[in-house]
């Protein structure tokens, strides 16, 4: 979908990956970093792709905390349900409904509840704030 300008939640593309916008927003600012190659552990990456990637992804990371200003940002490379290597960027803030719980353990019908999705001008206002920071700390293609 990204490729073929289609995914709504698309904000920038890397050497590396892609940002893209969390589809639900139970923690706002909440952002994925996807990497272009598939692969299903980090390891499996040839050393200079994933040295990039990894780097990239820290640009991604600092430039969601500016742009969402949490106290504290979550990291997660899971890879359960879906095996192409991805990570989950995860603003946490003071008045988070559930602050000291880590994500995996809040029931999915809570935090992917319609009610957390947002709107067409709010995945654009999400976008934006975050395109606007990654431009000072990335280089995005």
């Amino acid at each position: 979908m990204i490729k073929d300008g289609k995914n709504p939640y698309f904000v920038a593309e890397f050497e590396t990956g892609y940002a893209v916008i969390g589809d639900h927003q139970f923690f706002r600012g909440y952002t994925l970093f996807l990497a272009k190659q598939h692969k299903h552990e980090l390891h499996e990456f040839d050393d200079g792709f994933r040295n990039r990637f990894l780097v990239e992804m820290s640009q991604v990371a600092e430039a969601v905390f500016r742009a969402f200003h949490p106290v504290k940002l979550n990291y997660e490379l899971l890879g359960n349900k879906d095996s192409h290597v991805h990570w989950h960027l995860f603003p946490r803030h003071a008045n988070d409904p559930q602050p000291m719980r880590p994500i995996w353990t809040i029931d999915p019908a809570i935090r992917s509840v319609e009610s957390v999705k947002p709107s067409k001008e709010g995945i654009e206002v999400l976008k934006s704030e975050l395109l606007i920071e990654l431009r000072k700390t990335a280089l995005i293609l």
